[in-house]
């Protein structure tokens, strides 16, 4: 009985020493590897956003600089998301705003829209999305550049009759087989023009204070 219990003392004692050191390399390999993966994350960030606004255009931290927005009407979003602001030499250039389209063909579209300071975009760029591959799916730059006929033009230079696929009278193409998507994506940055056109002034002014906050020194 006592051979038994000194077994089972061992086997207990060997399984807390194993699993303490389990938890403990674990824990160890978290911290050594947190960093670097945070740098990773903020890496593929700043390429996405890099993409709509060109690094030379901006002196600021684009994911420093950050309004929170949650417009369900024309933005089409269901909560908080996070815009992000451009700024050179602490004047404005650009808000890149969260976007969804809820109408896609199979669901929700998510985009990012660049919009520069005067109104015109930058540039549109989908996140997500579940269209079908071969049709809905040229929205995407790696299928086709379709997306790509948003950039300057802006509620000044293209009237709202114009804001449309061409089947619906609109100036912008449907895809073969598939009006329904780029029909969503078309209605999603017109909304957004309208919505930056009516919010402009107060999230730049949101969007200072935060680019103050993050470099006080290099703008006082």
């Amino acid at each position: 009985m006592t051979t038994l219990t000194q077994s089972i003392t061992r086997n207990s004692v060997s399984l807390g020493l194993f699993s303490i050191f389990t938890v403990g390399l674990i824990a160890l390999t978290y911290v050594m590897t947190q960093e670097r993966i945070v740098e990773q994350v903020r890496a593929f960030e700043i390429k996405a956003l890099n993409e709509i606004v060109p690094p030379d255009a901006y002196d600021n931290d684009l994911l420093q600089t950050l309004v929170t927005v949650d417009d369900a009407p024309l933005l089409g979003l269901d909560g908080s998301h996070k815009a992000y602001f451009a700024f050179h030499q602490q004047q404005p250039v650009a808000a890149i705003l969260p976007v969804w389209a809820p109408d896609g063909y199979n669901g929700r579209i998510s985009l990012l829209v660049g919009i520069h300071y005067n109104g015109e975009l930058a540039a549109v760029r989908v996140i997500t999305h579940r269209e079908t591959p071969g049709l809905g799916d040229a929205i995407d730059t790696k299928v086709s550049d379709w997306i790509h006929q948003f950039q300057g033009l802006s509620l000044l230079n293209t009237a709202p009759r114009q804001w449309g696929v061409q089947k619906d009278g609109g100036q912008f193409d449907q895809f073969t087989g598939a009006t329904i998507t780029p029909r969503a994506i078309v209605g999603a940055v017109h909304r957004s023009l309208k919505y930056f056109d009516e919010h402009r002034d107060a999230l730049f002014a949101e969007a200072r204070l935060q680019f103050e906050q993050a470099t006080p020194q290099e703008v006082q």
